[in-house]
């Protein structure tokens, strides 16, 4: 007699910490999820709705959608208001995708950060994902500095640890194909 299958549940994974790899992993799974059948998206919270980056071109080619929906790196802004705006058009936009079922796979880039700035109140979040995620979705959030409140709630955590990095250590400057 086969031992019953373990319950299924739409995880929320988040990927945080100061080392490389956290958008790379979520588009790992992406990828992997794709390959399953499993209909994915991403939309990208930092990156310029122009951008071209190569997994933007990637997911082109295969038919998936990586939307970038930001103003580019906080940091660069020239007008911070447009910038928040973005970001809480974009939880709109990701809210909307959600609540769609459309979707398998749900990813919110670099969704960190909106949280952390405090353009987007990190407990109403939760509280909306709390009452509205429908269990089957899988939802991965990436970024720096994830809120605590953000760690307790997820099923799933990795922090990625910078150990070296050539920028650091050689002063070598981002890569085509490695960092974008």
């Amino acid at each position: 007699m086969k031992a019953p299958r373990p319950p299924r549940k739409g995880l929320v994974i988040v990927n945080t910490g100061n080392g490389k790899g956290k958008t790379t992993a979520a588009l790992g799974v992406l990828f992997r999820a794709w390959g399953r059948d499993l209909r994915v998206i991403m939309l990208q919270f930092l990156k310029h709705e122009g951008a071209r980056f190569g997994e933007i071109r990637a997911a082109e080619k295969i038919g998936v959608t990586i939307r970038p929906i930001g103003d580019g790196f906080t940091w660069t802004s020239r007008d911070m208001d447009k910038t928040i705006a973005l970001a809480r058009h974009g939880w709109e936009e990701a809210k909307r995708l959600i609540l769609g079922h459309e979707y398998d796979v749900v990813i919110l880039d670099e969704f960190t950060y909106p949280l952390q700035f405090g353009w987007l109140d990190t407990a109403e979040v939760i509280a909306w994902l709390q009452a509205h995620k429908p269990p089957s979705l899988h939802l991965i959030i990436t970024g720096r500095d994830a809120p605590p409140e953000l760690i307790a709630y997820a099923d799933l955590v990795t922090e990625m640890r910078e150990v070296k990095h050539p920028w650091a250590q050689q002063g070598l400057a981002a890569q085509p194909g490695i960092d974008f």
